[in-house]
């Protein structure tokens, strides 16, 4: 049996919890969320890196799908909504493939199944527009998560890739975590600057997650975790699930990024603009000036790294399809799970150690939040506070 053999074949008994797949955003971004223009039943290679037959070659048995807005919209809250509505009818119209998951159990019973457990996940704190009400209503929605951030600072939180303003958490920031934590809902410190990580960190009585982010010793981006924070992740029971981005795990198309960032912006493009023009754009800039090439060895790199830093009880992976441009060779698509995990067994890692990266370790981390949770609903009430009142 060839190591890509043993690859599928742990991935039927533990498939892959994938932390971030932007594939509603994309469903907005290229048919206005007509599903039916964009049949995920069937082969959608030519417009997506997602669809189910791929999810299912892949070995994938749960998604966070995230429920990402660009911070710069001016109605970050009903687009959000919008998002939250997509999945909701991407859950609908699959009810063979696709199963509604809220808990840990949902999680396990879905696996039971044979179908995928489908989760949302907010990105940004811009969706709550500063309010503990907005939160909490993502929340009774279904979202499960939310990166306290994204490209860009919000009132109360630094972003990796925007000025420092508030030097990490404010205290408004910091009572969105424990709030947070009341509900149940994972505190994502994927995008978040490395300060805004350690306050999260100091904040949280729940472990927390990246659910797309690798190695900053690794590859030097700040969008990338340092390994002081990876070793505090023992202590607070969370976990780092490595994302595949280019840009992100080799340092060489770092580079190159900044020089195409630049060509998108001349353009008068957003610099994550996947459109049919935005990819245009990208195309025509890479036949001038080829891209680094990323791989499958590229991705596992930092995973050995981070096991070293973290620990095998804190690793997941988060690939973030259908929100990058590039992918690495190898990992083109949804089906291309079982090469990162055969790459993994060639190197080494045992198949306890690996049922631990695809499944039982974001399983165990939600089942974590849930009880943190059942803890704090019983010791304190909502939070009444308002940004005006913790930082104004």
């Amino acid at each position: 049996m060839t190591s890509l053999d043993e690859a599928r074949a742990l991935l039927r008994e533990f498939p892959v919890v994938d932390g971030h797949n932007d594939l509603p955003w994309a469903l907005r971004e290229q048919v206005a969320y007509d599903l039916g223009a964009r049949d995920i039943a069937g082969d959608q290679g030519a417009h997506l890196h997602t669809d189910l037959p791929r999810l299912r070659e892949g070995g994938v048995g749960a998604q966070y799908w995230s429920v990402y807005v660009r911070s710069d919209l001016p109605d970050a809250v009903p687009a959000t909504l919008e998002q939250i509505d997509c999945v909701t009818r991407l859950i609908e119209r699959y009810p063979a493939e696709l199963a509604p998951a809220l808990t840990a159990a949902d999680m396990e019973a879905a696996r039971a199944a044979g179908r995928i457990a489908s989760l949302m996940g907010a990105e940004g704190g811009h969706s709550i527009a500063n309010s503990l009400g907005t939160l909490r209503g993502l929340y009774a929605l279904g979202v499960r998560y939310m990166t306290l951030t994204h490209n860009d600072n919000v009132d109360w939180a630094d972003s990796a890739t925007d000025e420092p303003k508030a030097g990490g958490l404010t205290a408004f920031g910091r009572e969105v975590v424990r709030e947070m934590n009341r509900l149940g809902m994972l505190v994502d410190l994927s995008h978040v600057a490395a300060t805004t990580m350690r306050d999260a960190l100091d904040t949280t009585s729940a472990p927390v997650i990246f659910s797309h982010s690798s190695s900053r010793a690794v590859c030097d981006h700040p969008r990338n975790i340092p390994d002081d924070v990876l070793e505090r992740l023992p202590a607070n029971g969370g976990m780092a699930m490595v994302t595949f981005v280019p840009k992100f795990v080799l340092q060489a198309a770092v580079d190159w990024t900044a020089a195409a960032d630049d060509n998108m912006r001349a353009h008068g493009l957003h610099h994550l603009d996947t459109s049919e023009a935005g990819m245009k754009v990208h195309r025509e800039f890479e036949e001038r000036h080829p891209r680094p090439v990323a791989t499958v060895s590229t991705v596992a790199d930092h995973l050995d790294h981070m096991r070293e830093a973290a620990g095998i009880d804190h690793l997941g992976i988060g690939g973030d399809y259908d929100g990058t441009a590039f992918t690495p060779d190898g990992l083109n698509d949804v089906s291309g799970y079982p090469n990162l995990i055969a790459e993994l067994l060639d190197r080494g890692w045992s198949k306890p150690d690996l049922a631990k990266l695809t499944w039982q370790n974001a399983v165990r981390v939600l089942g974590a939040a849930e009880d943190v949770a059942r803890e704090e609903r019983a010791a304190r009430p909502a939070s009444h506070a308002t940004i005006g009142s913790l930082d104004g």
